[in-house]
């Protein structure tokens, strides 16, 4: 039996920044990471197509939460304590400096994830936290006041155990068999397979701000839609895939959305469209792209709404008008699949949030039980909100493990 004052189950961005952090706040505690694969940070490699999405540029607590369809609630606390702000801190102590895109989200200036590996490596050995490789959890049990597991490569006790290791159903197996109450895992960053006339071969447009809603739900969303071989992606969609993990799930990813792609009212579309007809009487309708939309997308929704390409504005009838400005606010696409969205999955699920105390991330069951990262049922939409949850989770773990 290997004996360690602390050790943290998952050599993931959670893991690895508990570690690091306990073994720095506290020299004396033996920390040891146990991740089952040959290597850790596989998550941090893959992170925004191989840059690395550290964060997002949002650096008001109340308005962070809003990125979170599962956590909202219970991390407005926790990012009062550590959120953006001090995660740019952290990493610029250590030589890392990040950078804010235009859309919000933060990258290592060198726009390369293994910046954060290194840094992440390095300053494991730094502070000593030995890190084992092939170290796949099998049992864990409580004794008196130690953690005993069983690994695929030997026995370990301690008095303090983290459990990082993200969605991971053998560990949450193991958990339940403590008690833990967990929320079972569905899908939460996807993008639509929609197979539609209407949007076949125009890969790669863009409508840059639309509203989606999901019919016989209260689900929708705003910002822009990408039109991929398969149907449909971009922020509008993850947002809903996001927010709607659960309801979505459940009916199987077959179900209708509903587009406005020029954010109007379907009278008010109608109006504008008769006030086109008479001032570009004599231009093909096809031809004369509106309302700021691509001109791909346009001449799709001109031909969905019976027309052709040398059709006039003049020659317009009620029906057609009607038609066209029904494309453009209330279009319904049927839905009948999901795609993982880039190399990310992300999931809805995880340790019940009831079961945690958010001051300390530790365990309402079992003390000296502490989880950090996707572990638990917190997820979020795209963008580097995830990496803050790991971080802020596991910083506020180090601080209560390291007291």
């Amino acid at each position: 039996m290997i004996k360690k004052d602390v050790i943290v189950v998952g050599g993931g961005a959670a893991g690895f920044f508990a570690a690091i952090n306990i073994a720095e706040q506290n020299p004396k505690l033996k920390v040891a990471i146990l991740e089952r694969g040959k290597e850790g940070l596989q998550k941090v490699r893959i992170s925004g197509g191989g840059r690395c999405n550290v964060a997002h540029a949002e650096f008001i607590p109340s308005e962070l939460v809003l990125n979170y369809p599962r956590g909202e609630k219970e991390l407005l606390g926790p990012f009062h304590q550590f959120m953006t702000g001090d995660t740019i801190e952290w990493f610029e102590k250590r030589g890392v400096e990040l950078k804010i895109e235009e859309d919000g989200r933060m990258f290592p200036i060198s726009n390369s994830s293994q910046t954060i590996i290194d840094c992440f490596l390095n300053e494991a050995k730094k502070h000593k936290v030995e890190v084992l490789y092939n170290h796949s959890v099998k049992s864990i049990q409580k004794e008196e006041n130690l953690w005993n597991l069983e690994a695929s490569q030997g026995d370990f006790s301690a008095e303090k155990l983290l459990i990082a290791t993200g969605s991971n159903p053998k560990i949450w197996k193991l958990l339940e068999n403590l008690g833990h109450t967990i929320s079972q895992p569905v899908p939460s960053l996807f993008t639509f397979d929609i197979k539609d006339e209407r949007i076949k071969d125009i890969p790669g447009v863009v409508a840059l701000n639309v509203e989606i809603k999901v019919l016989g739900t209260d689900l929708w969303s705003e910002g822009p839609l990408l039109i991929t071989h398969v149907g449909m992606s971009a922020p509008s969609i993850l947002k809903l895939s996001a927010f709607g993990a659960i309801e979505l799930a459940k009916r199987n990813y077959n179900f209708e959305i509903e587009v406005d792609f020029i954010r109007q009212a379907f009278d008010d579309c109608l109006d504008l469209l008769k006030e086109l007809k008479h001032e570009l009487a004599k231009k093909s309708v096809f031809k004369s792209t509106q309302f700021e939309l691509p001109k791909r997308l346009w001449h799709k929704l001109v031909v969905a709404s019976d027309m052709d390409k040398e059709t006039r504005w003049a020659d317009l009838n009620r029906q057609q008008l009607e038609n066209l400005a029904s494309q453009l606010t209330q279009a319904v696409f049927k839905v009948d699949g999901k795609s993982t969205f880039k190399e990310e999955f992300v999931t809805a699920g995880g340790i019940d949030l009831k079961e945690i105390n958010f001051k300390t991330f530790e365990s309402k069951l079992h003390s000296n039980l502490y989880f950090a990262g996707e572990i638990i049922n917190v997820d979020a939409v795209t963008g580097g909100f995830n990496f803050q949850n790991a971080w802020t989770g596991a910083y506020i773990v180090a601080k209560s493990i390291s007291e």
